[in-house]
C-alpha cells in the first residue's frame, strides 16, 4: 500500500495513482499539449497564428489548452489591452525547461511515424 504524500517515507512514484506527477503526465500528454507549446515555442505566439499553426485544432480546444498550461504554468498569457484585442502566448521558464523533451519527441515521431503507421494492430492477422 502507497504511503499518502506528506507523510514520513513517502516519495513521488508515477504508478501510484495519487502521485501529483500523474497530473503533469495527463496535462502534456493531452491530443493537443504537446502541439501547441512547440508551437508557441517556435515563435508562434498569438491565438490566430496558433490556430492556422495547428492543423486540425478547432478554437475551442485551442483556447482550454492554453488555458491549462497557462494555469499550470507552462504559457504565459500577455493581454496588451489593446483594440482589436491582442494576446500573446510564450512559455515560462518551467515551459521552456520541457522544450527539449518535446523536441524530441516530436522527432522521434517524425523519424518513426512510417514503422508505427503502419504496424499491424494487435488481433489482425
Amino acid at each position: 500500500m502507497p504511503i499518502p504524500e506528506g507523510q514520513r517515507g513517502w516519495s513521488p512514484d508515477l504508478f501510484d495513482a495519487a502521485c501529483p506527477s500523474r497530473a503533469v503526465l495527463d496535462l502534456i500528454a493531452d491530443k493537443w499539449s504537446i502541439l501547441v507549446l512547440s508551437a508557441v515555442h517556435h515563435g508562434v505566439h498569438r491565438n490566430g497564428e496558433l490556430l492556422r499553426r495547428i492543423g486540425g485544432i478547432s478554437q475551442k480546444a485551442l483556447t482550454r489548452t492554453l488555458r491549462d498550461l497557462e494555469h499550470n504554468g507552462l504559457v504565459r498569457r500577455t493581454d496588451h489591452f489593446e483594440v482589436p484585442p491582442r494576446v500573446d502566448y510564450a512559455l515560462t521558464e518551467t515551459g521552456e525547461s520541457l522544450f527539449p523533451l518535446i523536441e524530441s519527441l516530436c522527432r522521434w515521431a517524425l523519424d518513426h511515424a512510417d514503422v508505427v503507421h503502419t504496424a499491424d494492430p494487435v488481433g489482425s492477422g
